[in-house]
């Protein structure tokens, strides 16, 4: 006692808080930083982490927990290789494996670089699974239907595609498989007023039987699904719209098959943290419970990632901190789910001195075979020019691209061989995407090499550059206002164009893109020495 005031329910607070401190469920009160703010993000030095876990664009996420080892997948939509596949000892710190699918022409000739007819379309969502000593990974195009493959590893090489359901208007897949070994695979049909159906699967997981077709659920914008046994109860884990607000949901069954009880919601709709909702669920090794999921509704640097504690109440799994009502809120801050596994970040640099491009790399569409090689000079990467379907970035084959981050302080650098190039050339850097992007290049002339800075909209000239070497850079912060600069020996580098806002387009955020095409003729090349790319973390 000091005067009239007493310590006791001061200590009684730092006990809790501390006590707190240690429970994923018991979180002190948080104050949300602005959204886009990630000053600091993912692992954190006091054994906490932040969401988000990852801020960048890896939308539409599944996890699962193998041994000690956690993998996740994201879609990839146009892109080539496609169907990220992630791995993590700890669900904060991630590192990119590789992708499931080499060829995405395969799932439909509009995704080849004869056609490119798929932005915003393409691999949408879809689910990994574990089973029989097998890695299985399901997913939906809106045009094509529903894709499986499998693999020993998670890293591959995974077997051929096989077209699960061949029909438009399906998605968010997910296979499951019964403690007797039957398989079953749950997906929406959004083309027919979201209805969720149920299927009987074949042994090996290609073929479903469409008389054992059940609809299970149905309500607006109703998909997102997940499928889990949990002590006797089969769980269907979903989104649907309720109040102009995507929310988690989640019904439960004896049987498979129904009849399910519930719905339950699981979380605020909060879409003032642009509604965390699609995901994961999984355990920890340590029997704790997760739910690792992309915020919805995106922005320039796409959909992120970011990791909410559960809480199991009554049998049902709260996603995020309970509050009165028994819903989950958003969580900012919380222990590490393992701690001593290192800080671990997705590949951004390469010096291409291997056969493949880095797995951070995704070309737009399906590249054409034989116009680019990292053999024909070792340690550069070669991009040959061919005539685009179009007069405009968007169209043009090869380019070559990775996902931006949102951190406080970002650079990419690709110093670019221009010996090669041929009249009617354009290469360079860009932030890519569609319909929005900004480049900075080389135009090969009968004049020369000029310098030029573009976008959607609008061409800038810049100089004539007389060097047969060029630096290009981009760097931009938090609020995604990029500025290009470029330099003729690596060291001295100048301004060029304006200032450029990264955007989000056809469901994806902004990308740093390396493009090399020709508009007058299938002529010319490019040797990328380098690409190096640092973010703050």
């Amino acid at each position: 006692m000091f005067g009239n005031i007493s310590f006791a329910p001061v200590i009684a607070g730092l006990v809790l808080a501390l006590l707190c401190f240690n429970k994923a469920s018991c979180q002190p009160k948080q104050v949300a930083p602005l959204w886009g703010n990630w000053t600091h993000w993912g692992d954190q030095p006091d054994g906490s982490y932040r969401n988000p876990v990852l801020p960048g664009d890896y939308s539409d996420v599944d996890c699962i927990r193998v041994g000690t080892d956690y993998y996740a997948v994201s879609s990839t939509f146009q892109y080539s290789p496609g169907f990220v596949i992630l791995h993590s000892r700890d669900l904060v710190n991630w590192r990119i494996l590789g992708h499931a699918v080499n060829d995405i022409s395969v799932i439909s000739p509009a995704m080849n670089y004869t056609r490119m007819d798929r932005y915003g379309r393409g691999i949408w969502a879809g689910a990994i699974r574990y089973h029989n000593n097998r890695f299985w990974i399901y997913f939906g195009d809106p045009d094509e239907g529903y894709f499986m493959s499998s693999a020993t590893r998670p890293e591959g090489p995974w077997a051929p595609l096989k077209h699960v359901l061949s029909e438009k208007g399906w998605d968010d897949c997910c296979p499951f498989w019964d403690d007797d070994g039957q398989g079953y695979l749950i997906g929406t049909r959004f083309a027919d007023n979201y209805k969720i159906h149920l299927f009987k699967m074949s042994a090996d997981g290609s073929v479903i039987n469409r008389e054992s077709d059940k609809v299970i659920y149905q309500s607006q914008g109703s998909e997102a699904n997940k499928l889990y046994k949990i002590n006797g109860y089969y769980y269907h884990l979903f989104s649907e719209v309720r109040n102009n607000v995507r929310v988690l949901m989640m019904e439960r069954a004896k049987n498979i098959r129904g009849p399910y009880e519930g719905p339950q919601q699981l979380n605020e709709g909060q879409p003032q943290f642009n509604e965390p909702n699609q995901g994961g669920l999984v355990q920890a090794a340590d029997d704790k419970w997760y739910f690792l999921t992309h915020h919805g509704s995106g922005d320039w640097s796409g959909r992120i990632l970011s990791l909410l504690p559960v809480t199991w109440t009554n049998g049902w799994p709260i996603i995020g901190r309970p509050n009165a009502a028994g819903l989950g809120e958003m969580v900012w801050q919380a222990p590490m789910p393992v701690t001593g596994t290192g800080r671990v970040v997705p590949q951004s640099s390469d010096e291409f001195n291997g056969n493949t491009p880095g797995p951070q790399w995704e070309w737009n569409y399906q590249p054409r075979a034989g116009k680019w090689s990292l053999t024909q000079r070792r340690g550069w990467l070669r991009l040959h020019a061919f005539k685009p379907l179009k007069n405009y970035l968007l169209y043009a084959g090869n380019t070559i691209t990775q996902r931006c981050y949102r951190t406080n302080a970002n650079e990419a650098t690709v110093k670019i061989d221009l010996s090669g190039m041929a009249n009617g050339q354009r290469a360079g850097l860009s932030h890519f995407g569609a319909p929005h992007y900004a480049a900075a290049g080389i135009v090969q002339t009968s004049s020369g090499k000029q310098l030029q800075f573009f976008t959607e909209n609008a061409v800038t000239d810049g100089p004539i550059i007389k060097s047969n070497s060029i630096w290009l850079r981009t760097a931009w912060g938090l609020d995604g206002k990029s500025n290009f600069t470029y330099s003729t020996d690596g060291r001295h580098f100048k301004p060029i164009g304006e200032t450029y806002q990264l955007r989000w387009g056809s469901y994806r955020g902004d990308r740093l893109a390396i493009y090399s095409f020709n508009d007058l003729q299938d002529a010319g090349f490019i040797d990328v020495d380098y690409l190096h790319y640092q973010y703050s973390h």
